[in-house]
């Protein structure tokens, strides 16, 4: 009985592991559509980071403006 039930487990196990074997195996089709699909999250990504360092840039020069301005008001008075 238990060399019954250890082949029949066994079975089970070959069984389920030969499975995600044959999943991984994508079509061309498949590859070609998850390639899309990641450089369009890569470009996605990348327009987000230029758009950060594009706001970044602006504050950093209304700074620098302000900060010239408060000068040349501090320098005439004087």
């Amino acid at each position: 009985m238990k060399r019954v039930a250890a082949f029949l487990l066994l079975a089970v196990l070959s069984l389920v592991a030969a499975i995600p074997a044959n999943a991984q195996r994508i079509s061309p089709a498949e590859n070609a559509r998850r390639s899309r699909k990641e450089i369009k999250q890569h470009q996605k990504m990348l327009n987000k980071a230029n758009k950060k360092q594009r706001k970044a840039m602006k504050k950093a020069e209304k700074a620098q403006r302000k900060q010239m301005k408060k000068a040349n008001r501090h320098q005439g008075s004087l």
